[in-house]
């Protein structure tokens, strides 16, 4: 038996943890492997408790395990360095989506393994091999730090029915901190992995080499029945994209009678295909959709690759309409854009009637087809940057002017009573803290330019 200590890094910028935070599911999924082999597992979520040094002193862990996204790669080699200080001796792998697509960046001295792809099998063999003292070059999906970087051979996406279950013990006690928006406290399941779509700004179909990998929905149902938060993010790529199978899954769970709230991704096309699977999954419980709109423009939704258009998006937001489900539109400011298609994204997102818009940055992600394309151009790539609230391609504005028109987007593009509305659905004991994070955010987001003087 060894000890094997888990972390959530911190993130990169405090706001985007006022907007959301959602437990760390792959963590769990780890974790409930190594313990089926009798390992010792403390996971440590440092965006609620950050001290990881204490935590790490106290458990006195023989492997350290981290995971993050490419806005996490600094942070995450900065914890390994430290805890290699500490004690020189600790094993630490990382994983996660950017050790998948660019695992290179993580060949530092104190990082001694870094994972690639779905973890779970990876990390048991690894245990197994250590406790053996046996060599790691025969494990698929793995890649070994050195002078230079040793990749092992690749480790295809397993049928997603042979996990077990997350262990959601591993975070009893920070679960009612979990969250997004409104919907609080919240738990996350995944059902799927990958999707059918092939949008130039995303990574994740890429990852799977193009499978949409599914869960049969008898497995998903006894993994709800054991979930105890009355509200449930499907935090696949895209839930809908198989809409027999989500047909049988809503079937399912209201045949068993379980009673929750549901919030998914969901495909414009996909609604306005598929109106009476919605139509089925309200009287399931489905509460929210988060829906990629991305622009107002059919030609910038062509350069996107998105694969829909601007009247499909009016269709598909009537259809919710109708339904009384909540809709969380997503939009994408492209950094080429002029003060004219500021006040246009603006406009349109006003008219269209959705309950909430969140309104990122467009950004060239590493592993996706857009990073391929626009590597060359970038103006920052300190990883910090790759948080979907500042730019690293060049704006057409002026830098200041263009985070200035960012933040008056964010703070007009929602009505005043349509926000009031969304307001509403918070506890009471949370809008006031809301509103003044909102302003915060806005605040930030004005002063992004600042970023870049650093």
């Amino acid at each position: 038996m060894m000890k094997v200590m888990l972390i959530q890094p911190p993130s990169s910028t405090l706001f985007m943890d006022k907007v959301y935070m959602y437990e760390p599911l792959g963590l769990e999924y780890l974790g409930a492997g190594l313990k089926e082999d009798g390992h010792e597992v403390l996971l440590l979520d440092a965006r609620l408790e950050p001290d990881f040094v204490s935590a790490f002193l106290s458990f006195q862990p023989d492997i350290v395990g981290l995971t993050g996204y490419t806005n996490h790669l600094t942070i995450v080699k900065d914890i390994a360095i430290r805890l290699k200080e500490i004690d020189p001796r600790v094993f630490i792998i990382v994983g996660g989506h950017h050790a998948t697509v660019k695992p290179k960046d993580y060949n530092v001295p104190a990082i001694d393994l870094v994972v690639l792809g779905e973890g779970v099998f990876t990390l048991r063999e690894v245990m197994k091999h250590r406790s053996l003292q046996r060599a790691l070059d025969d494990i698929p999906g793995l890649a070994i730090p050195g002078s230079e970087m040793v990749f092992t051979k690749d480790r295809p996406y397993t049928n997603l029915d042979d996990l077990p279950f997350p262990d959601r013990s591993l975070t009893a006690q920070y679960r009612t901190s979990y969250f997004s928006d409104w919907m609080k406290p919240i738990a996350s399941i995944r059902t799927s992995l990958g999707c059918f779509a092939r949008c130039n700004f995303c990574a994740l179909w890429a990852i799977t080499g193009g499978r949409y990998l599914q869960r049969q929905p008898e497995k998903i149902v006894e993994e709800l029945q054991n979930v105890r938060e009355e509200i449930v993010f499907f935090c696949d790529d895209e839930s809908m994209c198989d809409t027999r199978r989500m047909d049988r899954l809503a079937d399912l769970i209201i045949e068993a009678g379980i009673k929750k709230k549901y919030f998914l991704y969901g495909r414009v096309d996909t609604i306005i295909k598929h109106p009476e699977l919605f139509a089925k999954w309200k009287k399931a419980g489905l509460t929210q959709v988060f829906v990629g709109f991305e622009s107002f423009s059919d030609t910038r939704l062509k350069e996107l690759n998105k694969g829909i258009t601007v009247e499909q998006q009016k269709q598909a937001v009537k259809i919710l309409n109708d339904l009384k489900v909540d809709i969380y539109a997503a939009f994408v400011i492209d950094p080429s854009f002029t003060r004219q298609e500021f006040n246009q994204l603006t406009d349109y997102v006003r008219k269209l009637n959705v309950s909430y818009a969140a309104i990122s940055i467009l950004t060239p992600l590493p592993g996706t087809q857009l990073f391929e394309q626009t590597e060359h151009q970038l103006i920052a790539t300190d990883p910090k940057f790759f948080d979907f609230m500042h730019t690293v391609l060049p704006t057409t504005l002026p830098l200041k002017e263009f985070y200035s028109e960012y933040a008056r987007t964010i703070m007009n593009a929602t009505p005043t009573l349509r926000y009031l509305k969304f307001l509403s659905k918070f506890d009471w004991k949370r809008r006031l803290p809301i509103m003044k994070d909102l302003l915060g955010i806005v605040k930030d987001v004005r002063e992004g330019y600042k970023w870049h003087q650093l």
